[in-house]
């Protein structure tokens, strides 16, 4: 299904500062620095292709001619970067976002963009996640990236900046798939095999029908018995896409399904790390024999099963050039055992401890659906230029019945533990979203360009509880925030190969519904007094292509009020508060050169310091009713890290004419420095270089075609955290990577 669009967010006035910022010399200095690079080249540019983006403008565009930080990561990378599994492979290329893989199904990815959506300590926040226009991020920006299908991907675009604001509340950055359209029939077969016991099937059918018809499924499975003890997962992915297309109109019809059980071996403590890195801890494990104590086998089950349809029309005749209209449904269903020990859910002695304990089971079945419209405007303007205005409207909401159950059943000697026991929660949660949006592009000169846009709405949170027994109080709520989000760009285009851009928006993100749950006092009822945290972003950047090069550079500042982080916890039940302001300020450079004939060299570098400016106490440890460690104004906020980086050296054999690549050789080389794993910065994951190799070779066969690629990963065999549980109240932060890996694929495909 094609992109949703864009959605304009909070209003108010935009910063004063941000044409006026303090460090605007070093960002005149960036943009001299691709103008003088492009003077230097001499002669007339040569105009390169350019990656096509949707993100953030409503339709198709160059990444050159955008005023914003955006990034293709295209389906031959995709490819290339390993099984297509999970987007930390391929995200790695892209500065500014850290997509740090747990190496654990039960828990998705460790994604943040520019420190945006970092204290997530399980699943995706504070970002908008979208797979052919279906939101993976529910209405508070909650989401998750299981389902992505990225063998059938034909991109990735990845936003950054300002203009995430267009995608309403709690979009610090936007990470959207676009599928691919069948261009002639193909029928597929794929096979995976590597480390850990990594293997992995796939079969796909393409099919342009007659009458502007096609067709395109795939169906996959995979199993891996994963790098620690307790860490086997198993998915079965399921995707069709239908479409019609006509001159003045497009029709899609995305359908696709999720299964995936997976073992949890949670993360290690800092002494388990320094011991071994490869060991899981005891509680994560199944009992032995029952009775057997502190054993909860820690496991999470999912499915998922969603539709999207997408329907575009042109006009033509008229400054009205196009509508768009989609709607989307879908179901979801969690069941996670958790490793709540049986004392902190049920305490004889004194039940007042636990008599408010959610159990340690979480049980929910969601569904989902969503509608999105558009009209898009153009009209010409004296000296060929000319002015283009989308405006639309979006709602979306979700409805869950959520439980928790203990985790135990039966009395000491003869209990059994990582079992659905007695009822300890029961609520029904209803979360909406309403959007209007509006976005004006206008050339104002043959050299310049401005962009306004703005997205308002508002973000309802209403539970209903119905466990209310004995002492546990009825925690019943709703609430609703209210936002509108401007945002401004400038450009300066010289030639056809530079673009020199300023951009300047306000951010929103809500509290999600967890956030909400409880009151830091211990009363019933929604926590609220907790706000909504707001942002304030400048971004100054610049775009180079030329001759086979291209240059993307930014830098940046965002300013939040009303931090959110975390009150207390107790009983079980985590609440939070707003802890102040903070400040995300950096650098982005991502760089192609083609080095020389069949040689190229591709670099991205993330510079990022992201602080508290306020200080703030934190619980010392659990059970918490009132935080009493000092986390001082100056320390990073958990989760981010200060320097990331990629580089790639690549060798593509000479290739006989009208042929495409044969083979390709590559070095990769990927960098982190030292992640905070708490707001006090007790600890820290070290910082590490890792390095892979790979060889991908198509082969042309009487009939069809086989693609086939090597891996070698982490060559060094280095034992480091590649990414940590943020706050794990237990001091279990460490989630290691794993040691010296390989994979093998072939892709073999033919027309029919």
């Amino acid at each position: 299904m094609p992109q949703i669009p864009p959605m304009p967010t909070s209003p108010r006035s935009l910063p004063a500062a941000a044409c006026t910022h303090s460090r605007r010399h070093g960002a005149w200095v960036l943009a001299a620095v691709a103008a003088a690079a492009a003077n230097a080249a001499g002669g007339a540019t040569a105009r390169m292709p350019d990656p096509v983006v949707i993100t953030a403008s409503g339709n198709e565009r160059r990444i050159l001619e955008t005023p914003y930080a955006v990034s293709v990561v295209s389906a031959d990378e995709l490819r290339a970067a390993g099984p297509m599994l999970n987007l930390s492979e391929a995200l790695s290329r892209v500065p500014g976002i850290v997509a740090n893989n747990r190496n654990n199904y039960a828990q998705d990815l460790q994604i943040n963009s520019r420190g945006f959506g970092a204290r997530a300590s399980f699943g995706v926040r504070g970002l908008r996640l979208y797979s052919d226009g279906i939101p993976a991020s529910g209405p508070d920006g909650q989401g998750q990236v299981s389902h992505f299908d990225l063998a059938g991907a034909q991109r990735l675009e990845v936003l950054r900046g300002p203009f995430t604001a267009l995608y309403g509340s709690s979009s610090g950055g936007v990470i959207s798939l676009v599928s691919a359209a069948p261009s002639e029939r193909r029928i597929g077969l794929a096979l995976d095999a590597g480390s850990d016991g990594l293997q992995q099937w796939r079969v796909t059918l393409d099919g342009p029908v007659d009458g502007g018809l096609s067709i395109r499924a795939q169906l996959s499975r995979m199993d891996v018995d994963g790098p620690r003890l307790h860490s086997a997962a198993q998915r079965t992915l399921g995707n069709v896409r239908l479409g019609w297309e006509r001159e003045a109109d497009r029709v899609v019809l995305v359908i696709n399904s999720l299964k995936q059980p997976a073992l949890d071996p949670l993360g290690l403590t800092r002494s388990q790390l320094q011991a071994d890195p490869t060991q899981t801890t005891a509680v994560a494990l199944p009992q032995d024999a029952p009775g057997q104590a502190d054993r909860f086998n820690t496991r999470k089950d999912t499915a998922q099963d969603q539709a999207g349809v997408s329907w575009r029309h042109r006009f033509s005749g008229g400054a009205l050039a196009q509508s768009q209209v989609a709607a989307y449904s879908g179901r979801r269903s969690v069941t996670q055992w958790q490793a709540i020990p049986v004392a902190a859910q049920f305490n004889a002695s004194n039940p007042a401890l636990t008599e408010r304990q959610p159990g340690g089971v979480i049980d929910f079945d969601r569904r989902y659906q969503g509608l999105d419209a558009r009209l898009v405007w153009r009209w010409p303007l004296a000296d060929e230029r000319r002015l283009q205005v989308v405006a639309g409207v979006a709602a979306e909401s979700s409805v869950e019945d959520r439980r928790g159950f203990e985790n135990f059943t039966g009395n000491p000697a003869v209990r059994l533990l990582g079992v659905t026991g007695q009822l300890r929660r029961n609520e029904s949660n209803r979360i909406s979203a309403r959007d209007v949006y509006a976005q004006a592009e206008a050339e104002l000169a043959p050299q310049w360009a401005a962009t306004l846009g703005l997205r308002s709405g508002r973000v309802a949170f209403d539970s209903r509880d119905r466990y209310v027994v004995g002492p546990n109080g009825d925690d019943s709520g709703s609430l609703r925030y209210r936002y509108s989000n401007p945002v401004a760009a400038i450009q300066w285009r010289p030639d056809e190969s530079l673009n020199v851009y300023l951009s300047a928006g306000r951010g929103f993100e809500s509290p999600t519904l967890g956030e909400l749950a409880y009151r830091p006092d211990g009363n019933t009822g929604f926590n609220t007094e907790l706000l909504a945290q707001t942002s304030r972003q400048v971004e100054f950047g610049s775009k180079w292509r030329r001759d086979g090069l291209a240059l993307d550079a930014a830098l940046f500042q965002a300013s939040t009020a009303n931090e959110i982080g975390i009150a207390s916890n107790r009983g079980g039940r985590s609440t939070f508060r707003n802890v102040g302001r903070t400040e995300r300020r950096g650098a982005e450079l991502a760089l192609t050169v083609p080095l020389a004939q069949n040689w190229r060299a591709q670099i991205s570098a993330t510079w990022l310091n992201a602080t508290y400016r306020d200080g703030f106490a934190v619980c010392a440890a659990l059970p918490c009713l009132t935080p009493t460690v000092p986390v001082p104004a100056g320390n990073r906020i958990a989760g981010t890290l200060q320097h990331l980086g990629y580089a790639e050296l690549a060798w593509t054999a000479p290739k006989p004419a009208g042929q495409g690549p044969t083979l390709e050789l590559a070095l990769e080389v990927r960098g982190q420095g030292r992640l905070p794993v708490n707001d006090v910065n007790s600890d820290f994951a070290a910082g590490f270089g890792l390095l892979a190799l790979r060889a991908r070779w198509q082969l042309a066969l009487p009939v069809g075609r086989v693609d086939l690629l090597a891996r070698a990963e982490n060559l060094a065999d280095r034992r480091v955290a590649g990414s940590v549980i943020v706050g794990e109240g237990n001091g279990r932060f460490f989630e290691p990577t794993p040691g010296r890996g390989w994979l093998l694929s072939a892709r073999y495909s033919a027309p029919f």
